[in-house]
């Protein structure tokens, strides 16, 4: 048997890519061959900033040295094992997740490969309530498999696969009134991200999120919040809704869990939650698998060791503070927390914004027309993202204006 070409260039690559992947991500924009902290460099060598973390998952940046030994040291053990058994990276990272979420006496941990395999699980435990209707708030985004897509409030992303999982109402994000005309006895749960990142970086602010809790609570329904991009430090805190003092009855974890290994978590709070579903009811060849948790374990030894939830705060403070000094009539501001932002332009520009950005060496992302999304690693230094700053202007500047546009 022959052993396939390597492409040698990124244009061979991508027309390979072409050729041999089913084109559900459109045509990628680079063919990476390495990465280094915050960096990352291309098939032809050329290093860019990598400003998106491969959204919002690389949270101890690529090759960190740590996560590295951790995964190469389970790899000479064992990789998988089934959920036959279990193993002592599984459990310690169960331990340590329950532990920085600070959940009570008789919470739970379940392991899956993905985030939208924690959304599936955590529907499949509303569905053990006994009630059927579901709550999600509209522009959220929950995932892509048929469960998750039926959350998830996009039409371009659903409309194609309906039917979907019936009984699903979306609401306005952020009202309050909407939320308590909605939620009922028939209602088993609503699921809500802290801060909706693919609609564009819009936060939750904590009033909305505690009186979430109490409307759920009141109805006897579950509140399942989805940290799926906003946890394990994004934000400046392990789990983004920890800010409003809330307790929620379920969250979804995935993205920075693993530092770039897929693994995905669902965690059950208390006795009772906890207790929904049981042996037989749900399960995963891969879920847990000693790999991913052995890196798991290696992300949280340093977002810890390395106070990295301390830095994330003060570095997206700095951060606006730093874009808003720009005094540019072109950006209109910063919002998010933590190292998850957006920066918000005046114009319908993003898509320009971010090809222009990438050809001088920096990776972000056009989460929205008229906002570029950053995500990068929590170990990113000030000095490092000081150099997207100063560029944000020249960027801004090489943007051909459309018609009736100020350039």
């Amino acid at each position: 048997m022959n052993a396939p070409a390597t492409p040698t260039t990124n244009e061979a690559a991508l027309a390979e890519y072409q050729q041999e992947l089913l084109p559900v991500f459109g045509q990628p924009a680079l063919v990476i061959e390495r990465g280094d902290g915050s960096y990352l460099w291309d098939l032809g060598g050329k290093r860019y900033l990598d400003l998106l973390a491969g959204i919002a998952v690389n949270v101890v940046g690529h090759n960190n040295p740590d996560l590295v030994a951790a995964v190469s040291k389970q790899a000479g053990e064992m990789l998988h094992i089934s959920n036959f058994f279990t193993s002592r990276a599984q459990i310690g990272l169960a331990h340590e997740l329950l532990r920085v979420s600070a959940a009570p006496q008789g919470s739970r941990v379940f392991f899956a490969n993905s985030g939208t395999e924690a959304i599936e699980a955590a529907i499949k435990l509303s569905r053990r309530t006994g009630r059927t209707k579901i709550i999600a708030a509209e522009r959220a985004f929950h995932g892509r498999t048929t469960g998750a897509l039926a959350l998830t409030h996009k039409a371009a992303y659903r409309e194609p696969f309906e039917p979907l999982l019936p009984g699903v109402v979306h609401v306005p994000f952020g009202d309050i009134d909407a939320l308590a005309e909605a939620v009922d006895a028939d209602t088993a749960a609503f699921f809500v991200e802290p801060v909706q990142g693919e609609a564009g970086v819009i936060e939750a602010d904590a009033e909305y999120l505690r009186a979430a809790r109490e409307i759920t609570s009141a109805a006897g329904a579950l509140l399942i919040i989805d940290e799926i991009q906003t946890g394990v430090g994004r934000t400046g805190d392990w789990f983004a809704h920890q800010r409003a003092g809330i307790v929620p009855d379920a969250m979804t974890l995935a993205k920075g869990l693993g530092g770039g290994v897929p693994i995905g978590a669902m965690l059950t709070y208390g006795p009772e939650v906890s207790a929904l579903l049981q042996a037989g009811q749900h399960g995963t060849t891969f879920g847990g698998n000693p790999l991913a948790c052995a890196a798991g374990l290696a992300v949280v030894d340093i977002i810890e060791r390395h106070g990295l939830l301390d830095h994330a705060r003060e570095l997206g403070e700095w951060f606006a503070d730093a874009v808003a000094g720009l005094d540019d009539p072109r950006i209109v501001g910063v919002r998010g927390r933590g190292l998850l932002l957006a920066v918000v332009l005046r114009d319908e520009v993003s898509a320009q914004v971010n090809t222009a950005a990438r050809e001088a060496g920096f990776i972000v992302n056009a989460v929205a027309p008229d906002a570029i999304r950053l995500a990068p690693a929590l170990t990113i230094t000030q000095t490092e993202l000081a150099t997207f700053v100063d560029a944000l202007p020249a960027l801004l500047d090489s943007i051909e204006p459309t018609e009736g546009q100020p350039r």
